[in-house]
């Protein structure tokens, strides 16, 4: 029951007894002081030296008073400190790092460190998209960059930063599957729960702002943890494969990159070889047309010998006109040449030219006096006749 409400027959807060209708009213100010000179040795003496020695130590008192109570509005603001200035309950403005002096009883300051990254960690065991339950940490780095709404606009910024983590956490958590989280999609995650947090945050205004957030590996249920290391296992090997063929890959590329360029450059060179062949061929026969005409017999012959030539050149069997007997005589020159032919290849190529040249060249000259003979032959048969 207040002391002014009817009934009350209390003392009120100036010591009159109330409901007996002797209501003084509050003291005069004039007689606290008296009483207090009085209890400072003013009360020992009647004349005007007493009041004048009571009236001195009051006086001492509120100097001493006085300049305790100015001591005591010193104070100092840390370098990673930022201070919240209040006057009689109301924001005043923030004060710098450094010595500073304010009235006590009158100004209030709260120090905040602005500077050092806290922590908040989150766990918890959650259900997945895909139903299952995972077990998952979360830690939060944060950093205090409004001292004033950090101290008033929550009872704990701390706590409320606490309960928005598990929300958001719970949140993203239970719209992931149990193979993202444990797996490929960990980056996804950490980067989603913090925009959840912050859009958690913004409406609150704690004064504060996400530093980072560590998503630390995530755990399945003890009963189920062999099936998914083997699980993770077989995906570690996925990409260890996808790796090594790629690296192939790369390898072999450049290699039939080279294959193709060099089969086209066999193929451009063989064109223009056979061009070339074509149009010198072409050049040739428009030459030997001319010579033809004047002379066919002997131009064909020459040919002939010419193509012969070409043909008996490859071949590694002889045949010889023994004395213009008539005779063929076969010689396995080639058994022969095999026997003799030397290990080495350049050898065996020179051995095997010269008996080639030398055929040929038989081969010629007895074809030019067969033809001789039969030249003769005929003349002889002509003048008989």
């Amino acid at each position: 029951m207040a002391w002014n409400e009817p009934g009350n027959k209390g003392n009120d807060p100036w010591g009159n007894k109330g409901g007996n209708g002797n209501d003084k009213g509050p003291p005069d100010l004039d007689e606290v002081f008296r009483n207090l000179a009085k209890r400072f040795g003013g009360g020992k003496g009647k004349g005007p030296s007493g009041n004048a020695f009571g009236s001195i130590s009051l006086l001492i008192a509120l100097g001493i008073a006085l300049t305790v109570w100015a001591a005591s509005g010193f104070y100092t603001v840390k370098e990673a400190e930022r201070g919240v200035a209040l006057r009689f309950g109301e924001y005043i403005g923030e004060v710098d790092p450094g010595l500073h002096w304010r009235p006590t009883f009158i100004d209030a300051v709260f120090p905040v460190d602005v500077q050092t990254v806290r922590s908040i960690p989150a766990a918890g065991s959650m259900l997945t998209a895909d139903e299952n339950v995972v077990k998952v940490e979360l830690d939060v780095q944060y950093r205090v960059t409004n001292p004033y709404a950090f101290i008033f606009s929550a009872v704990d910024a701390n706590e409320s930063l606490r309960e928005a983590t598990d929300s958001a956490l719970r949140y993203v958590v239970g719209h992931n599957t149990m193979d993202d989280i444990l797996t490929t999609g960990r980056d996804k995650i950490r980067t989603d729960t913090w925009e959840e947090i912050e859009r958690i945050l913004e409406p609150y205004n704690l004064g504060l702002s996400v530093v980072d957030v560590n998503f630390l590996p995530a755990r399945p249920p003890e009963e189920v943890k062999a099936a998914f290391d083997d699980a993770i296992a077989a995906q570690e090997d996925e990409q260890r494969f996808i790796r090594e063929a790629e690296a192939y890959a790369r390898e072999i590329e450049p290699k039939a990159r080279g294959t193709v360029q060099r089969m086209s450059q066999q193929a451009s060179a063989y064109k223009q070889r056979e061009i070339l062949e074509a149009e010198g061929k072409v050049a040739r026969f428009e030459k030997l047309l001319p010579e033809y005409k004047m002379a066919p017999e002997v131009t064909r012959k020459r040919l002939y010998i010419d193509t012969m030539q070409q043909v008996l050149s490859s071949s590694n069997k002889v045949l010889i006109d023994a004395k213009n007997s008539g005779n063929m005589m076969y010689l396995p020159i080639d058994k022969l040449m095999e026997n003799k032919r030397p290990a080495t290849n350049t050898s065996a190529t020179t051995t095997q030219s010269q008996p080639q040249i030398n055929s040929t060249n038989t081969v010629s000259q007895n074809s030019m006096q067969f033809d001789g003979r039969q030249s003769r032959a005929q003349r002889s048969r002509q003048g008989r006749e």
